[in-house]
Order: structure tokens, then C-alpha cells, then sequence
């Protein structure tokens, strides 16, 4: 910035922009260090570069700072008026420096806003909440739960949770678990009304459709012949709440393709069973997303390393061996 520029304005803000802030950097530099030469060496520059970065601000302020004599440089009057003005501006910046890199490195802390679908939040992140509040407990963590995906800059969000596949390449996301669709119904529904054995048996039965936070059903999603398979069902029920859906399957009210988490102790415990596994879609995937992976605060590293394990560590698959032995027992009840 050149020189002669000098700013008559009262704002304070525009006046900061026209301040040479390399002469500030340099004027701190030779009042704290008594000479332009050593005020050099600390800069890691040349001292005819501190000398006109000094003049050039002098030049801006109208006033001299230095006394320069061939032994000695002291401030002037204008100069100390001028260091103390500046010195708790520079010690705040000081301690926004330390501040950041005791987040990237030091112990984690701080405020961290996560992000998560409603089923997913309840039933696999928020249960998991309480240990990682224990292992890291300055860290003050907010869970928000909503069906749209968030946006990570206009709701500062560190965290989010997602599901099926990531196209947005403006975000890091990693795979957490496989994300497993099957459709599945309570046994009282089995006795009353059977199971189906092919997709297009489903229209016969008591769909319940799930609404989405666009205001779309929701389509049922099946591999057929090797193929991907949509279905847009009508339904007897319909809920833009998965865990109503879940409550209206377990209640016997209709069938219903929930994800693998949602229903697995259910399918566990013999509440529930299976149909059509062997049309279930391919797995889209759980993911937990983040914006970047350079320079992540201490806090959100720790937290998606502690989410990866303990969410991969539970058993959430429900296309097992077990399970489909109790389906076909179901159907050779119902027959």
C-alpha cells in the first residue's frame, strides 16, 4: 500500500485497513528488541525490509516513533503512546494464535454441533453420547435432529450423519456401518394376513409409507434379477416419523422396509421377522460426514474416531442366517 495514502476518515475499521500493519508487526518488533537489527533476526527478515516497513508507517501516522542514534534506538514520545495503544491489541491476537492451536493439538474442548436423521440420532448416536461426554468431558456437544440434509456452514455444523450414497464432494465422508433396508412385520401381522414372497405380492398387503421432510412417499427399494427396483406401494398408514412406523409395525398394523438399525433387537427378540431378503437392495452405507480433513479441531477428530468405533462395534446386520431361519418359520406358520 503506498505511502502518501492516509486515511481522514473517523471510522475506525476503514482507518485499520490503510495502517500498514507489516510496519506495526516491525515497530513491535524493534521496541521490543531495542535495535533494528535484532528486530530483524526475530522477523526473519532483512533490516533495511524492518527499516522501511517503519518508515512507511511513520509516514502513514505523521509521526516519528524512533529515535535512532549510531549506539541506541529509543521510542519517542509518540512512539510509547503508540506501543501501549497497540499492546493489548497484539496480546489478544497472541492468545487467538494459542487459543487455535490448543484446538487443533492441545486436549479437546469446545462446542461441537452434530447433526443426525431422527431414527439414527435416537437409536445409534445419542446412546453412544454418554460415553464420549465421560472420556472427553470439556467438550460440550449438541445433537440436532431433522430428516434435510444440514448445511454445514449456514447451521455451523462440525458433524453430520447421513445415509445412502454421498454425492456432495464438498464434504469428507466416511462409511460408518452398511446400511441395510429390509421390510419386515410383526408375528400377529404374519397369522392375520401371511408374508409376501415376491415384491409384487406387496400390494395385496397393509403397506405403512413413510413421508419425507420434502414432502415426497417415500419409494420401497429392492434388487430384482440383479437389478436395482422401485416401488411406489399405497398404504394404509402413512407416517414422516420412523419410529411411529416401527410402533405401527410392532402394534401389528401393516408392513413396512425400515433400516437394519431401527428393527434389529426387534428382529432379535422374535417381535419382528423378515420378508423379501432375498430382494433386499444393496447397501447404501451410514456415513459420517465433515467438511474437510485439514486442520480438524482436536474435539471433532476425536469424536468422529470415537463414533467410527463404537458404532462399527454393534451389531446392527440383520441379513443374517438366523434371522431368515426365523422368516422362513413365520411363513411356514402362516401357511
Amino acid at each position: 500500500m503506498p505511502s502518501e495514502l492516509v486515511c481522514h476518515s473517523d471510522d475506525s475499521l476503514a482507518y485499520s485497513f490503510v495502517t500498514s500493519y507489516a510496519g506495526v508487526v516491525s515497530f513491535l518488533a524493534v521496541a521490543n528488541e531495542g535495535s533494528f537489527a535484532r528486530a530483524s533476526d526475530r522477523l526473519g527478515i532483512g533490516r533495511s525490509a524492518v527499516s522501511r516497513n517503519v518508515q512507511k508507517l511513520e509516514a502513514q501516522l505523521d509521526a516519528r516513533l524512533f529515535l535512532r542514534t549510531t549506539r541506541s534506538t529509543s521510542l519517542t514520545r509518540e512512539g510509547e503512546l503508540f506501543y501501549k495503544n497497540c499492546q493489548p491489541g497484539v496480546e489478544r491476537i497472541v492468545q487467538a494464535l494459542e487459543d487455535m492451536r490448543e484446538l487443533r493439538s492441545g486436549p479437546p474442548r469446545g462446542h461441537l454441533r452434530v447433526a443426525s436423521a431422527p431414527g439414527f440420532g435416537r437409536r445409534v448416536v445419542a446412546p453412544l453420547l454418554s460415553g464420549f461426554n465421560a472420556r472427553y468431558p470439556d467438550i460440550a456437544l449438541e445433537l440436532v435432529l431433522s430428516d434435510r440434509p444440514c448445511d454445514f456452514t449456514a447451521e455451523r455444523v462440525d458433524v453430520a450423519f447421513r445415509d445412502g450414497h454421498m454425492e456432495d464432494s464438498e464434504v469428507v465422508a466416511k462409511q460408518l456401518i452398511p446400511m441395510q433396508i429390509v421390510v419386515c412385520a410383526s408375528q400377529e401381522y404374519v397369522r392375520e394376513h401371511g408374508l409376501p414372497r415376491h415384491v409384487d405380492d406387496l400390494e395385496k398387503h397393509r403397506c405403512i409409507n413413510f413421508r419425507t421432510s420434502a414432502g415426497r412417499i417415500a419409494d420401497w427399494e429392492f434388487k430384482v434379477d440383479g437389478y436395482a427396483h422401485r416401488r411406489s406401494l399405497k398404504a394404509k398408514q402413512t407416517f414422516n416419523d420412523i419410529d411411529l412406523m416401527l410402533q405401527a409395525v410392532l402394534d401389528g398394523q401393516g408392513i413396512a422396509q425400515l433400516p437394519a438399525y431401527l428393527v434389529c433387537d426387534s428382529l432379535k427378540a422374535g417381535r419382528l421377522v423378515l420378508c423379501l431378503s432375498q430382494h433386499a437392495p444393496d447397501d447404501g452405507g451410514h456415513y459420517l460426514c465433515y467438511l474437510s480433513r485439514k486442520h480438524l479441531p482436536a474435539r471433532v477428530r476425536v469424536f468422529v474416531d470415537y463414533m467410527t468405533e463404537h458404532t462399527r462395534a454393534l451389531d446392527l446386520h440383520c441379513l443374517t442366517s438366523g434371522m431368515t431361519t426365523a422368516t422362513s418359520s413365520a411363513l411356514a406358520t402362516a401357511d
